[in-house]
């Protein structure tokens, strides 16, 4: 049975920095695109970030990553632990939504609880 679990969200200032983890059971982990979405109040999930794991340590992770979040947030994977990330700096007001993991593109019949992230100052 397939299953994505996430947590580490949380109340944060503007500014402020959240990580985010998701733990993957039921698939083939390694082999799967990851990627983090996001539903803010009243708008469509969106993804935010996506991960496919690099051919070798060399060449490394391909990563993915909405324009209003690049260079503030860093998705990563352990392919190991079957658990993937998102570390998010300099939160802003706007980043304030549910935040979900899926394989991306996402398989509908999984989707998680998710973690709620509240930036407010």
């Amino acid at each position: 049975q397939v299953q994505f679990v996430e947590s580490g969200g949380g109340l944060v200032q503007p500014g402020e920095s959240l990580r985010l983890s998701c733990a993957a059971s039921g698939i083939f982990f390694s082999i799967y695109p990851m990627g983090w979405y996001r539903q803010a109040p009243g708008k469509q999930r969106e993804l935010v970030a996506s991960i496919i794991t690099g051919a070798s340590i060399i060449t490394g992770d391909r990563t993915t990553y909405i324009d209003s979040v690049k260079g503030r947030f860093i998705i990563s994977r352990d392919n190991a632990k079957n658990m993937v990330y998102l570390q998010m700096t300099s939160l802003k007001h706007e980043d304030t939504a549910d935040y979900y993991c899926n394989t991306e593109p996402p398989d509908v019949r999984y989707w998680g609880q998710g973690t709620q992230d509240t930036v407010s100052s």
